[in-house]
């Protein structure tokens, strides 16, 4: 399949055309769709790795976690939990500072090993190099997330001192204000009414994150939504993780949606779709590639693993679906 650019920030397969007249569902992914999160929940990575190293690990003097390093990790299909990534990152840079190797190289050697099982496939191939024990004990990841040391730390530099306590009912060691409040929303109530005028009440969401974040961000917008038709998987067991099928499966038979469009921005959004598909559940991924700080390599990305449709955001859909 050849994605052709057919104007400014889209990008589709002719072959998908006939599949867009036919859709009557459609579905979002959150972060880096409805939410750019590279300001807050990006930035939660860095610090929760950094202050992990620095305070459990003793390492002061290792790389930053930067864009091409979550990209990398994201570009698997196994890490669409952020403390998942961040884990393993903390792990691959102390592996790194035990064997002595140079923590970049090293870090990009651990993505290329890497596969959609996530962090399982990281703890091998870094258990087969060197002993990682200690760091790993002292995290317990993933554990549950109210108790974990991990999901605390960073949960308390997202959501900050005043929506952490209101929250997990327990006080912050940090003091500075949430990441969440770096939030930069792309949603709007124009974009929404376009989207009701065709698709009426079939509008919902299978994101990540829990559904008291997504409300502190999208606030009036997320009622918009079909809350039951929705899955918040912060909130469920692990087991139903991106790219697990079934969320979003369940999201569409609620819906009763028989041609769905589903709108992501990861590879563990593409193959999500993929597999609901695979199951008889017609579903068409849409990439969105924006706001990601390499736009060319997310594309590139999407078109090596055959999507039929990308678009710079959201605000391209009304075009594409002839909704203007």
């Amino acid at each position: 399949m050849t994605l052709i650019k057919k104007s400014k920030g889209i990008y589709l397969d002719d072959s998908c055309i006939d599949l867009l007249n036919d859709i009557d569902t459609i579905i979002f992914d959150c972060d880096g769709v409805l939410i750019d999160i590279t300001k807050s929940y990006d930035l939660a990575i860095v610090k929760t790795t950094q202050y992990v190293l620095e305070n459990y690990s003793k390492i002061t003097n290792s790389i930053n976690v930067d864009f091409k390093i979550i990209d990398g990790f994201k570009s698997t299909g196994g890490f669409n939990d952020e403390v998942d990534l961040a884990y393993a990152a903390i792990l691959s840079l102390v592996a790194a500072k035990k064997l002595e190797k140079d923590p970049t190289e090293f870090i990009f050697d651990v993505i290329k090993n890497s596969d959609s099982n996530g962090i399982v496939t990281v703890e091998k191939y870094l258990q087969n190099q060197t002993d990682i024990s200690e760091i790993k004990n002292q995290l317990s990841y993933p554990g549950t997330h109210h108790d974990n040391p991990l999901y605390q730390i960073f949960d308390q530099l997202f959501y900050g001192p005043e929506l952490y306590k209101k929250l997990f009912d327990k006080d912050s060691k940090f003091s500075e204000s949430g990441l969440i409040e770096q939030d930069d929303v792309i949603l709007n109530n124009s974009l929404l009414e376009l989207l009701e005028k065709k698709f009426n009440s079939k509008i919902a969401m299978v994101t990540g994150r829990g559904k008291e974040s997504v409300s502190y961000s999208l606030k009036e917008l997320l009622p918009r939504f079909d809350s039951k038709n929705s899955a918040f998987l912060e909130d469920e067991s692990r087991d139903l993780a991106k790219p697990n099928p079934k969320p979003l499966l369940d999201s569409i038979k609620g819906m009763n949606g028989t041609s769905t469009l589903y709108v992501g921005d990861s590879m563990e959004d593409f193959i999500m779709a993929k597999r609901v598909t695979e199951m008889g559940t017609k579903t068409t991924f849409c990439g969105i590639m924006g706001t990601s700080k390499n736009p060319q390599e997310k594309l590139e990305l999407f078109e090596k693993n055959e999507a039929v449709l990308v678009l710079d955001s959201i605000h391209l859909l009304p075009k594409v679906l002839n909704l203007e």
